[in-house]
């Protein structure tokens, strides 16, 4: 049969090569590098005090731009390349055009397309862990711990969990598309962190209101709609399985929004706009380790009680135990990431649909990847049970690597520059920090005169003459 002309294999279109999965593979690492840029950078330029909006955004900014040359001078081998050992892989550069036009490890797209992908996921990661050191970490601070995060935690995580030499990876840990590697780390990371760099100022802590909650809506929105290449890349291929992935994340996230909207309005009396977009994401994570080996029904089940169980632990367990009351977690990122994405795990291996992990790791039996609740359905309980071990013990790796690694590296950081901000400087905030302020309204600090980035002096802009008698 002849081929028509757009499918012949050429030199830049070879036969292992799957154009459909290219173009998929590369509109979902673009749809995840949304949610950050400008999704998160949105968001959390507008969550913040005003004093703060420029800061919160620009720590954004700067991870996605550190992240990706590190990425591709070291952080994917070591995540995705040969085994150094059972928990890392050999750092390497993933530049020249011989290795990135050849096969990804996974899928038929190049290593070119597979290396944006992980590397919007691994941008995220640091940019989640952002939010919960907001309005108080030193910038210069900031800027050290990203690269040293990314080396030493994150790929770490990944080679373990995703690289098939990983040693979770092989016990069958199931982790679709991070809960563990993204969600958990974040959250324990940025609550770790937190602990190091201390609280914002008093002031702060009492009061931070947000300076504008129409914009915050705008970057959860880039967030929710960007997990759609999210949960939908992670099978590398335009399948039946990413169908099911995608409408699953949407269907947890609205059932998780619901839930915590109407606690919000049950105990608090009052439809929380904030809380509704906290409920989104604790749903977003929850599915996130599970979203293309779960039925439907599942998926509703896990937002009812991602959007009950997070809320719980942060409006009632979090003003009863002590050490999270030390900690200044800004974005709540314990609750919303670290508690979500170990519920959504747990879930993972209570619910895993044993034909669908079929489908997603394409494995010939059921030697691993069956949920505890089938295992019980078919006999195969021991299966099930060992499911929620591999799941549990995924957590436990996790947490553990993340609190050690994470105050490593705070304490090696603090030897070169302290790792919170001055007295004074949190005082004042971004113009402190940046020399540069969000908004110039009149009335409200505005500056007619700027030392920094000013394309223009004053003097070329003439003087506004009151009004007199009807004349300029």
């Amino acid at each position: 049969m002849k081929l028509p002309l757009n499918l012949i294999p050429d030199e830049a279109s070879p036969k292992w090569m799957n154009k459909g999965d290219n173009a998929w593979q590369l509109t979902a690492a673009t749809l995840v590098g949304l949610q950050s840029m400008p999704g998160l950078v949105i968001l959390y330029g507008s969550i913040v005090k005003k004093k703060w909006a420029v800061n919160s955004a620009f720590m954004a900014f700067y991870a996605f731009a550190m992240v990706l040359v590190c990425w591709v001078g070291w952080g994917y081998q070591m995540s995705f390349g040969e085994k150094l050992a059972p928990f890392i892989g050999k750092p390497n550069v993933a530049l020249d055009q011989g290795y990135l036009l050849k096969p990804a490890f996974l899928g038929y797209f190049p290593n070119a397309t597979m290396i944006y992908f992980q590397f919007v996921f691994a941008a995220i990661t640091l940019i989640l862990i952002a939010g919960a050191l907001l309005g108080r970490m030193n910038f210069r601070a900031w800027m050290l711990f990203v690269p040293l995060w990314l080396t030493f935690s994150y790929t770490v995580g990944a080679f373990s969990l995703w690289c098939p030499h990983g040693w979770l990876a092989k016990l069958g840990t199931i982790d679709y598309s991070g809960g563990y590697v993204i969600h958990l780390s974040s959250g324990v990371a940025g609550f770790t962190a937190a602990y190091w760099v201390g609280p914002r100022a008093s002031k702060d802590r009492e009061r931070f209101p947000p300076n504008n909650i129409l914009l915050m809506l705008a970057g959860a929105g880039l967030l929710w709609m960007g997990w759609t290449g999210f949960n939908g890349g992670d099978p590398y291929a335009v399948s039946t399985d990413a169908s099911l992935a995608v409408l699953n994340t949407h269907v947890c996230a609205a059932t998780s929004l619901l839930t915590w909207l109407m606690l919000d309005i049950i105990f608090f009396g009052k439809p929380s706009v904030i809380g509704a977009t906290q409920g989104m994401i604790t749903g977003l994570v929850c599915i996130t380790p599970a979203a293309g080996v779960v039925q439907g029904w599942a998926a509703i089940i896990m937002g009812v009680l991602s959007g009950s169980i997070p809320w719980y632990t942060m409006m009632v367990v979090h003003k009863n135990i002590w050490l999270l009351k030390q900690v200044d977690d800004t974005m709540a990122v314990f609750h919303t990431h670290a508690v979500a994405g170990s519920l959504g795990g747990i879930l993972t291996g209570f619910f895993a649909e044993p034909n669908l992990c079929r489908i997603f790791y394409l494995v010939p039996d059921y030697k691993h990847y069956i949920g505890l609740a089938y295992g019980f359905q078919t006999g195969r309980t021991t299966a099930g049970f060992k499911q929620m071990g591999v799941q549990i013990a995924g957590i436990v790796f996790v947490i553990t690597l993340n609190v050690i690694m994470t105050s490593l590296i705070c304490l090696f950081i603090r030897l070169i520059v302290p790792l919170r901000l001055a007295d004074d400087e949190l005082q004042t905030g971004d113009d402190a920090v940046h020399g540069e302020e969000a908004y110039a309204l009149w009335g409200d600090g505005e500056k007619f005169e700027s030392k920094h980035n000013s394309a223009y002096g004053m003097e070329e802009f003439p003087s506004v003459v009151p009004r007199t008698g009807g004349q300029v």
